[in-house]
């Protein structure tokens, strides 16, 4: 070996993660043990919508839910079978947790105690980023204010007790999911992180302040336009390190670093062509990682398949296999920045900067981030209305989809279709242990501990102890968060869909005309019902399908996220519908379409056409047809005045006489 090669000095790589969690405790505990024998140094857990959401898995809002998207933790005995065998206190956990993350990092703290492990050594992150629940996520439980409040509680809570854990995620990667522009992802983040920071100040004393900043991170995501979100990362990192120090005073560096951990884009991965999203993904990550300025210190990737749902641990390797490659055989981590002092980066970096402080000081102008909740909301629905009229007029061309679309069937797609199918049958197994870890419990205990947590949250005071002190006498998930809906109340986020129609109507003369004679003939305006049944807060294909069908000229009916079947059924009613539209992307279409049409049937509104749009497989769509459903979309049904006419045609009696 060369003495210039020994001279090498390699930077450590970034925490490898899959993110991971499905079924069960038991069935999620052997994916993690088996993907850390694969060579993943960090878990990075992802929980069912019950668990999100602060319901137990026999609740109403729960059927269907169960086990689809992440895994259920209803109790501590779910928590601890969920890292069996794991050592807590030598693990990185990341928990993809927010209105519920007091509670799962209780519980997580238990779990590492019964352990014996030193909580003071345990290291990871909860998201804990409720301001993005209300404009992209939907799993929310609380008002803004209360929710602010608990987020705080626990950063105050993990610098006095748990010093390694990061307590808070500023999440922008679901901003871009929802279709925000860089500018808008980069101010409104940091919009979140300004408004944490001024709830966390009065809170500790002045000179702890800076490393309780320190313990603050980002988890952002990396679009497919490559050098714009390398830039944008720059970016982060320079209006972070300006804000603390500018801002707060914060003087030492490295409390002002820029720490951050990626998923990179789910959303531009595509239904049609699935074996394309593997390029993507990879050149995706490379803006997250070619950077040495701008580095990931934690990197998770989506498997090729997720547009076509749940991945199987042979996708998810493969997506880690993608991350060691690029690590530990290529050279990368051997040299310095790779862009430092290149003109055209320093020039975005600069254009992306200006725009997000704009940005920053127009929100700071409506009283920051909770003050503006409604407005960045709106602006997310007309960026991603901007991005899909791009995609639909081939301004921006997407490989598969508006482009090239002749191709030869993926070898890929198996007889298993291609993806993990959750059985039916976990959500009834669940429900059982659930049943059963209520019976052998101390009830007495659980009272005085929801009464206690109760008074916590009542005073003011920080809720953590008591949410420990619950996780240890056996409460549940759906018990806990009743108290802090007690206390606080719940809450509806805005839509961003307002009832008066864009400035984007051009092109849509013919359908407009369409809906006019329709509404002739049926004696008043076409009225369209669009609603979400279940918990699945992934609302931005309703809000475009009501924006588009809004500037069609129809009326339409949209209260957003988390609805019932017999809520939707009722409007149908209360408004007279003549088509209801259902958008549904936690995998729960079946029980949940299922319910709506016997509560259809029974309300007499047999003859009025329902449509369901979602992440549902071939067979599938076969049987919700079989239901009744009058049409079923795809994300590769993108063309979304394509449905529009559909639904013109389903709601016009001169179309359905014809038939």
């Amino acid at each position: 070996m060369s003495q210039a090669q020994q001279d090498i000095q390699k930077d450590r790589p970034w925490l490898i993660r899959t993110y991971a969690g499905h079924s069960t405790a038991k069935a999620s505990n052997a994916l993690y043990r088996s993907n850390l024998a694969k060579g993943q140094t960090g878990l990075s857990v992802a929980f069912d919508l019950p668990t999100q959401t602060g319901y137990d898995s026999d609740h109403v809002l729960a059927r269907g839910e169960v086990g689809k998207v992440g895994v259920p933790v209803s109790h501590l005995g779910d928590m601890r079978t969920l890292f069996s065998d794991i050592p807590l206190e030598q693990m990185n956990t990341s928990m993809t947790i927010n209105a519920t993350a007091p509670w799962l990092l209780a519980l997580y703290i238990a779990t590492a105690e019964e352990q014996g492990a030193d909580v003071t050594k345990l290291q990871g992150t909860v998201q804990n980023d409720l301001i993005k629940e209300y404009l992209s996520r939907g799993t929310y439980i609380c008002p803004p204010k209360p929710s602010l409040k608990m987020i705080g509680d626990v950063a105050e809570y993990c610098y006095t007790n748990v010093p390694k854990w990061n307590p808070m995620n500023v999440c922008s990667y679901h901003l871009q999911e929802a279709g925000a522009t860089p500018e808008q992802e980069l101010s409104f983040a940091l919009a979140t992180a300004i408004a944490v920071l001024d709830e966390l100040k009065p809170r500790v004393p002045a000179e702890d302040f800076p490393a309780l900043a320190g313990r603050i991170s980002f988890f952002v995501n990396a679009g497919i336009r490559f050098v714009t979100e390398m830039c944008k990362m720059r970016a982060f990192v320079d209006l972070w390190d300006e804000i603390l120090e500018t801002r707060y005073g914060v003087e030492n560096p490295k409390y002002r670093r820029f720490r951050y951990g990626v998923q990179v884009n789910s959303l531009g991965l595509t239904e049609q062509q699935p074996e394309n999203n593997v390029y993507r993904i990879l050149i995706e990550m490379l803006a997250v990682t070619l950077s040495k300025k701008a580095r990931a210190r934690a990197v998770q990737l989506p498997a090729w398949n997720e547009a076509l749902g749940l991945p199987r641990p042979w996708d998810q390797q493969w997506s880690m296999r993608m991350q060691q490659i690029l690590a530990y055989e290529t050279d990368l981590l051997e040299f310095d920045d790779l862009f430092e002092g290149n003109p055209a980066v320093d020039r975005k970096v600069e254009a992306l900067k200006d725009g997000a402080r704009h940005e920053l000081a127009n929100l700071e102008g409506m009283g920051g981030a909770i003050g503006s909740i409604e407005y960045m909301k709106s602006r997310l629905v007309d960026s991603n209305a901007d991005r899909l009229n791009r995609i639909e007029k081939n301004e921006t061309v997407v490989v598969g989809v508006n482009k090239w679309t002749e191709g030869e069937p993926s070898p890929l797609m198996t007889g298993d279709g291609g993806i993990m199918v959750v059985d039916p049958a976990v959500e009834v197994e669940q429900i059982e242990r659930l049943n059963a870890w209520r019976s052998e419990r101390d009830a007495d205990a659980v009272k005085s501990a929801l009464a206690n947590l109760r008074a916590a949250a009542q005073k003011g005071a920080n809720v953590m102890p008591a949410s420990i002190a619950a996780a240890k006498a056996g409460v549940t998930t759906g018990e806990w968060a009743a108290q802090m809906r007690t206390v606080h109340g719940e809450y509806r986020g805005p839509t961003g869909v307002s009832g008066s129609p864009s400035n984007k109507t051009e092109g849509l003369d013919e359908i407009r005309d369409a809906v006019d004679a329709a509404s002739d003939r049926l004696g008043r305006r076409l009225k369209f019902l669009i609603g979400k049944p279940g918990l699945d807060g992934h609302s931005n294909g309703a809000e475009q399908i009501a924006f588009r069908a809004r500037d069609c000229g129809m009326d339409i009916g949209y209260e957003g996220i988390r609805l019932t079947p017999e809520e939707i059924v009722n409007a149908a009613l209360e408004d007279k519908a003549h088509v209801v539209g259902l958008s549904i992307l936690s995998g729960s279409h079946i029980p949940l379409v299922e319910e709506l049409m016997q509560r259809m049937r029974e309300a007499d509104l047999a003859d009025t056409p329902v449509i369901v749009g979602g992440i549902i497989p071939d067979e599938d769509a076969k049987r919700l047809r079989e239901l009744g459903v009058a049409r079923v979309y795809t994300p590769k049904d993108f063309e979304l005045n394509t449905i529009m006419m559909d639904v013109v045609a389903l709601a016009d009696p001169k179309a359905v006489a014809a038939e």
